[in-house]
């Protein structure tokens, strides 16, 4: 089917789109030719800075229909009823990988959801474990460098992901999760998601509304399924691609993967004397203290027409909420609302949010920002402040969430406050308790294989330590196994 004659940027027809002008035959090529300066001024500009971290992606579009009812919950419009459907955009990823890399790696998955509410873009960025490696963002760029490649050897190394991991007990518990069977993914279909972070419900922004601390769960519908190392070694040799490709074909045969997805939800009150602090991404909470609740079907259905467009451009930021959900004072997700913001400006332009993966597709948005790289003229004449009497865009005195109530005043440098169990090594260890025999096996195999990379025996030492100090028995087989690969 014919779409007409290929034109310039600029709409004018190209008559020769096979040779360069030039000062006659065999001769140099002339300044004039514009059609050739603007394909290769063009060429030079089509990429933008990849993510510094989750820059290896997939994506696809899809719907959330609600199931239960969690009014009492939350005034959240696009959970206000059962049956109520919100379209989706859902972004899967590794984190330490560049935009080149290879699909089935030990490494985390990004699991980043956009729900086109109503009431504005709400966006749930989580990963495909419960737990992270820190519970501070300031430690956050100390801690990717250590997974990016060295700025001496342009590898990654084993002595900087270990000497960090060592010297940060904190990380015992996701680093369990990570060499353990489920550390390398089949595909982005046979993994759960996570919120990860405590976020905050409420059911008012008055002082007569609910509060309730929330996390959220994705599992997955299609079975969880992984990869050994052999064959994650293997198949990243083979189809680097391999996860992007089996997402957009199970689409396209027809096969939409699904999720429930579920909360657990703590009464507000109950996060002060908890036994630890709710708010610590290194913890999960036991589902016996707070069991997870059924709340909703997560469907994907269509996939991008545009990878760049759609996948690479798309943004998603911990900031964006909608009345009825807030943050908590978890201080990674406290950096995360500062830090994905900024780095979508840096990357994509101020007026990121104005690309149809982007944009609010349920609403319009209503702001007094105006200009900018790429801005698209959208807001016309309107007045670009407020308050305005030329009936602008106002505030409505509503806030989207409410203040924590029970913290001491005074601002500055504080560590967290600790909680009874409020321990880097007991949900480590109370992990590797619930693995069975050859679960266990696998998992010090996979853990002794990394550590006896490393250059030097402290570093070995200290890792090990961590591990021992969850339970003994993990301590002690992971040593044993260390020695005998280190010789």
């Amino acid at each position: 089917m014919t779409q007409g004659p290929l034109t310039t940027e600029a709409g004018a027809p190209v008559a020769d789109n096979q040779n360069s002008e030039t000062a006659g035959v065999g001769g140099p090529v002339l300044v004039q030719d514009q059609l050739l300066l603007e394909k290769l001024a063009h060429f030079n500009r089509e990429r933008i800075p990849e993510r510094v971290v989750h820059a290896r992606g997939a994506g696809a579009y899809g719907t959330f229909t609600v199931t239960a009812d969690v009014t009492p919950y939350t005034r959240a419009a696009f959970l206000s009823e059962v049956g109520k459907e919100t379209e989706v955009f859902l972004r899967f990823s590794t984190v330490a990988g560049n935009l080149g890399a290879a699909d089935a790696v030990r490494d985390p998955r990004g699991f980043a959801v956009k729900f086109y509410t109503e009431e504005g873009n709400y966006d749930l960025v989580g990963n495909n474990t419960p737990v992270f490696f820190i519970r501070d963002a300031i430690k956050f760029p100390d801690f990717i460098h250590t997974q990016k490649r060295d700025p001496y050897t342009g590898s990654q190394e084993a002595d900087n992901v270990w000497d960090f991991w060592g010297l940060s007990p904190e990380a015992t518990h996701q680093v369990t999760w990570l060499f353990g069977d489920r550390g390398i993914p089949a595909s982005y279909r046979h993994m759960d998601g996570f919120g990860s972070h405590t976020f905050q419900w409420n059911t008012s922004d008055g002082p007569d509304g609910e509060v309730f601390w929330v996390k959220y769960h994705f599992k997955t519908d299609q079975g969880i399924k992984n990869l050994t190392a052999s064959e994650a070694a293997v198949l990243a040799g083979t189809d680097p691609d391999s996860h992007q490709r089996d997402l957009r074909q199970a689409i396209e045969r027809g096969e939409f993967p699904s999720w429930t997805v579920g909360v657990q939800i703590m009464p507000a009150a109950d996060a002060a004397s908890y036994r630890f602090n709710p708010f610590d991404l290194t913890k999960v909470w036991p589902h016996a203290d707070y069991p997870v609740i059924e709340i909703g079907k997560l469907e994907l259905n269509r996939n991008p027409r545009n990878v760049f467009a759609e996948v690479e451009q798309s943004v998603f930021s911990p900031s964006h909420f909608v009345p009825g959900i807030g943050p908590s004072p978890d201080k990674m997700l406290q950096g995360r609302l500062f830090a994905y913001g900024d780095a979508h400006r840096y990357r994509v332009g101020i007026n990121a949010d104005h690309l149809p993966v982007n944009r609010p597709h349920a609403t319009e948005a209503r702001t007094h920002a105006r200009d900018g790289f790429l801005y698209d003229g959208r807001h016309g004449d309107a007045k670009n402040y407020e308050p305005n009497s030329f009936g602008g865009p106002g505030q409505t005195g509503r806030a989207l969430w409410r203040s924590y109530d029970g913290f001491a005043a005074g601002t500055g440098d504080h560590p967290t406050p600790r909680h009874a169990e409020d321990d880097d090594f007991v949900q480590a260890g109370n992990l590797y308790r619930l693995m069975s025999e050859g679960e266990k096996e696998r998992l010090i195999a996979n853990l002794a294989g990394s550590i006896s990379q490393v250059s030097r025996e402290d570093i070995a030492e200290r890792a090990i330590a961590n591990f021992a100090a969850a339970d003994a028995d993990f301590g002690k087989r992971l040593e044993v196994a260390v020695r005998a690969q280190r010789g």
